[in-house]
Formats: structure tokens, C-alpha cells, sequence
């Protein structure tokens, strides 16, 4: 059965409401070789199963009791800056978490660990294995109740491993994805494309829209189709960084899509951001793996920083798009 949608580009689109165990091409990848052939081939594989749902139960109630009533600043995913919530028509946290693993243990005492708990989970790891031939780090993490709509995208113009193209996200389902309320989406062999660098003319700082236009232009020139996988609660959808996705609109807002992203790269490789220079990163064994958590607010210097974000928000957040504009020249 499907879903009367549209893609990016506005065209009809059939978004699946189910999952049809006898036919789906996912539960039909039994081996490691099965999985990493359809990711290397497509840019993306979905895990059907991947986390138990009790642990997306316990990470739901963690966020409606701990997040939902917070009143205070977060880091968000689609600013990178503090802000408080914001709600839809129907009471759902608009502007995503960005970094579940540095959200302040005294104001989140259950939702940090257990959500750092998926994030670092035995499966997810496997999974990263398969893919990448070696043991994942995290890099950054974001939780979502309400839709964005993110737009069509590669991580790569924004984040990635060293060696180009080798990160690879994760977006975890804690619900069954109405699709309606903003399906993830990816375009499958997108991630064999050669897309404009950050910098320039298309640098993030001055330019995102000319970004933006530029993989919608891709997406038409190389007549590439949109995928929306059914996501029920518990499944995982492993992407490239290179690999073009973001989310549909929101057609019935009365839906949510609670739902986990992980972005990974390989143990042996360095993180780099906007294409441009390589990022130090603190890491932290957990569930061992290596985690890094920028701007962890259980540090008092961070605690420090976010302080002066929010107390003067327009004259930090200029120096920030300036120190963008200059690393990506």
C-alpha cells in the first residue's frame, strides 16, 4: 500500500505504509556480504529490527519527560546555535537536538546516557563494521519529534571523514513513520556523483541556497528517484555521505517522526568539516567506541560559551559565519 507524497522537486510520489516481510528487499539481505554489496552499490541499506524496541520506548519517555518540559537553551541541528523549543500546531519539538552526547547530564539524567546507549549500540556497531571494514566513531548525533523538512542534501558539503566520502549516517525510527509526517528519503546512486565543494561561490556561510538549487538541479539532470522506506519502530537506515537524502514535507502534521540520527566515521580516519580543515575532536570510549562530544555541556567551560551565545546571539553568531567564510575560501 502507499501514500499519495511529493518529492523534493514537487512531483507525485508513492510513499510505502507498510512492509511486506515476504517481498521487502531489505529483510532480504541475510549475510554481511548481502548488506555491504547493496550499500556500496546504492548509497544507503536499511536494517530491518536493527534496535529493540523497549530501548525506543525508554528513550520516547526520556525525551516527553526530560526535553519536552525543558525550558532552558539546546544546541539545535539545523542552526548549530542555543535556542528553546519550538513547537508545531500539535505540540511537537520543532527545531531538532543536535548532539545528544552533550546535552547537560543534570538537566537530561536519563535521556544523555540512554540515548548515547543506542547511538553506541552492539548492533549499530556490527552494522558500521560491515560497512566500513572497521570499527565506527561518532562524530555528532540529533534527535527529532517534529519535522524540519530537511532539504535534499550530502552530508559531505557539511561534514565527513577524511578520507572523502567514508562517513556514514544512521536515522533510527524509535516510532512507526507515518508518512505523512516527514518520511526520510534518499536518492539512491546519488552517492556516485560528483557535486560543487563547499567554498566559493557555494560556500554555507554566504551561498547555501546556491547549494541548495544545485542538488535539486542534479537530482532532474541525472533523473534520479526518490526513495521513502516504511520505517516501523526499531529500524535503521544506514547512508553515505555522499549519498543525496533529507526529509519530505510534513502532509499530515498531526503525525510525529521521533526518530535518532548518528553520523560515523572510520576509527583510523580524522573528522573534517565543510571540506575544509580537520576538526580536533575529544573522544570518549563508550561501549567501546571512541564518541566525540563537541560542546559538551557537563563541562563548565562549554557552560561558559553557550552563556555568551545566548546573551549576545547576533554578534556571535556573525563572527561564527565570518570564521565559516574564511576557512572555506
Amino acid at each position: 500500500m502507499f501514500y499519495n507524497g511529493t518529492c523534493p522537486l514537487g512531483k507525485p510520489l508513492k510513499v510505502p505504509t507498510t512492509v511486506n516481510e515476504a517481498t521487502d528487499k531489505y529483510l532480504a539481505l541475510e549475510t554481511a556480504d548481502d548488506i555491504k554489496k547493496y550499500y556500496d552499490d546504492n548509497g544507503y541499506v536499511v536494517r530491518r529490527n536493527l534496535i529493540p524496541t523497549d530501548l525506543c520506548d525508554q528513550i520516547l519517555r526520556n525525551f516527553r519527560e526530560e526535553v519536552k518540559p525543558y525550558k532552558g537553551y539546546i544546541y539545535r541541528q539545523a542552526s548549530a546555535n542555543p535556542e528553546k523549543h519550538k513547537f508545531t500546531e500539535h505540540d511537537y519539538m520543532l527545531n531538532s537536538i543536535l548532539n545528544i552526547q552533550s546535552v547537560s547530564s543534570k538537566d537530561f539524567p536519563h535521556f544523555r546516557p540512554n540515548g548515547l546507549g543506542i547511538l553506541t549500540h552492539k548492533s549499530v556497531q556490527d552494522t558500521m563494521q560491515i560497512l566500513m571494514g572497521e570499527a565506527p566513531k561518532l562524530m555528532q548525533s540529533m534527535y527529532f519529534e517534529g519535522n524540519p523538512a530537511t532539504w535534499a542534501h550530502q552530508d559531505c558539503y557539511y561534514l565527513d571523514s577524511e578520507k572523502d566520502g567514508a562517513m556514514i549516517g544512521m536515522w533510527l525510527a524509535l516510532e512507526d513513520i507515518h508518512p505523512g509526517g516527514g518520511r526520510f528519503y534518499v536518492y539512491p546512486t546519488s552517492h556516485k556523483i560528483d557535486i560543487r565543494k563547499n567554498g566559493g561561490d557555494f560556500d554555507i556561510a554566504f551561498h547555501h541556497d546556491r547549494y541548495k538549487a544545485l542538488v535539486k538541479k542534479i537530482i532532474k539532470d541525472f533523473d534520479l528517484n526518490c526513495e521513502a522506506p516504511m520505517l516501523k519502530k526499531g529500524d535503521v537506515l544506514f547512508w553515505g555521505s555522499k549519498t543525496i537524502h533529507g526529509a519530505l514535507d510534513t502532509f499530515e502534521p498531526q503525525h510525529s517522526r521521533n526518530s535518532i540520527t548518528g553520523h560515523f566515521i572510520p576509527e583510523s580516519t580524522r573528522f573534517l568539516s565543510l571540506q575544509a580543515f580537520i576538526r580536533p575532536t575529544k573522544l570518549k570510549k563508550v561501549n567501546g567506541i571512541n564518541v566525540f562530544s563537541p560542546k559538551d555541556l557537563d563541562v563548565a567551560k562549554n557552560r561558559a560559551i553557550m552563556k555568551v551565545e545566548t546573551t549576545f546571539p547576533k554578534a556571535f553568531q556573525f563572527v561564527k559565519k565570518m570564521a565559516v567564510k574564511a576557512a572555506t575560501k
